[in-house]
């Protein structure tokens, strides 16, 4: 049986509205600071927890290759997470609508060099996914007590490919 197929897509803010947002620079700053020297992008992302504090994690997630096969997603129900690269890389971003407690066809995007994401509170997605090394990233996220990672095996894999 022939594995699904899904291209990816580039990644802009109205494409990933219903998933989260899109970290990146405004075309001009919100307020410059430090005696004009340092322009402030203000408040990118819509950070969501349900009990717990946020937190600033660090991930060194190995690169992956194309074509990816997905066959797992996951949902945090109790926070969103924040994914800022520490890099000038673009990296892979599949998600996916619930559809009655799991993932519906998921859709893969590739963010610009320079760009973060902040996937909303109960979205399921793939794992961190950098195409390139490094995989660094800082992460923001819901810190605290209570079940906070959902995962589902695709009864399915599907083929991600430019």
């Amino acid at each position: 049986m022939a594995k699904r197929q899904i291209s990816i897509q580039p990644m802009d803010a109205a494409s990933f509205a219903s998933f989260g947002d899109v970290l990146t620079l405004k075309s001009k700053p919100d307020k410059m600071i430090n005696q004009d020297m340092c322009g402030r992008h203000h408040d990118l992302a819509k950070l969501d927890f349900t009990d717990g504090q946020a937190g600033i994690s660090l991930f060194d997630a190995v690169p992956r290759q194309l074509p990816y096969t997905l066959d797992m997603m996951e949902r945090h129900p109790l926070g969103s997470q924040a994914f800022i690269p520490l890099h000038e890389h673009s990296f892979l971003v599949i998600v996916a609508s619930d559809m009655g407690g799991k993932p519906g066809e998921p859709l893969a995007f590739l963010t610009a060099p320079r760009t973060g994401i902040n996937i909303y509170k109960n979205t399921w997605h793939g794992v961190l996914t950098p195409l390139q090394a490094p995989g660094m990233f800082a992460v923001i996220d819901r810190i605290g007590y209570g079940k906070n990672l959902e995962e589902y095996w695709l009864d399915e894999e599907y083929i991600i490919q430019n």
